[in-house]
């Protein structure tokens, strides 16, 4: 299967695909463009944000109606309305060379969000969990890239990749705790398809996990390790993916041109465009910040 162009966006970093519910809509960031772009689906408008930090990872607040973004040294919240950001909670700031990656709410409405070293250096990360009273806990340390926070539909395992370990560990979840129980190496890349980065779970309790290098997402499953399918993307830099659209059958892909040369651009052109599949099953809707109302 190949996925088609969405959006030409021509980002440096784009990550963090997130479907936003009420509004319809796609948002993604741009980590080194310090910016986010929201895509109205299915009419195409697209609006984009500045910032003057660099954001990873877009959620949804239960307690208002603003995102929450993680952020360079901090989480914080973006009202759509007025562009007003509200820094919450400080998060390595004093680390000046880490910043923020990939995160994800379980169902108690925790933020899980890790960090790493912007050159990417060995065992600079960590994970923690935010609680909806902004209680800060780390989870794990010596991390060197921090991926795909993802739980299985029935909320009792979470799936967690560093990188480049080119592993995704399986973790007995409690729920009702946030306590996390190592259980397995749930499944191994080989390094000829990439590297394991931004993860989505679907109804059927397989991972499709955006696999960087690997031009492409791949689907898995995580009870077998074994690859099953694979939608192809004409960028070899894929970063993340998301399900969503009315009916969430819709993949939405996110690719990077970071650290290609001129010459890679030219051969790979469609490098840090967005890209959207149907891939012939349905996500799980993900978790918001905080308390339900």
């Amino acid at each position: 299967m190949q996925a088609s162009l969405l959006y030409q966006s021509e980002n440096i970093l784009a990550e963090g695909p997130y479907w936003h519910v009420a509004r319809q809509s796609f948002f993604w960031v741009d980590i080194d463009g310090k910016c986010f772009h929201e895509y109205q689906w299915p009419q195409g408008k697209t609006k984009r944000w500045e910032l003057d930090y660099r954001a990873s990872f877009i959620s949804e607040s239960h307690d208002n109606d603003k995102l929450i973004l993680a952020l360079q040294g901090a989480i914080a919240s973006f009202d759509l309305q007025t562009g007003k950001l509200d820094r919450l909670l400080e998060l390595e700031k004093e680390i000046t060379n880490n910043r923020t990656n990939d995160g994800g709410c379980d169902s108690q409405g925790r933020l899980w969000i890790g960090t790493m070293d912007r050159q990417c250096s060995p065992g600079k990360g960590s994970l923690y969990c935010i609680d909806s009273h902004f209680h800060l806990q780390k989870k794990l340390s010596n991390i060197s890239v921090s991926n795909g926070i993802v739980w299985s539909p029935d909320g009792k395992k979470m799936y967690y990749t560093d990188s480049p370990t080119q592993q995704v560990q399986s973790f007995l979840f409690d729920e009702q705790t946030g306590n996390m129980e190592f259980e397995k190496i749930a499944i191994t890349v080989d390094r000829q398809s990439g590297s394991p980065d931004g993860m989505c779970m679907d109804e059927e309790g397989m991972l499709w996990i955006a696999q960087w290098g690997g031009f492409g997402v791949y689907r898995w499953n995580p009870l077998t390790g074994k690859m099953l399918d694979k939608i192809e993307v004409p960028a070899p830099q894929v970063s993340s993916c998301a399900f969503g659209g009315e009916n969430m059958d819709q993949l939405f892909i996110t690719t990077a041109r970071e650290n290609m040369s001129e010459e890679e651009i030219h051969k790979f052109p469609l490098s840090g465009n967005v890209f959207i599949a149907q891939p012939g099953v349905k996500g799980i809707p993900v978790h918001k910040f905080g308390k339900r109302k």
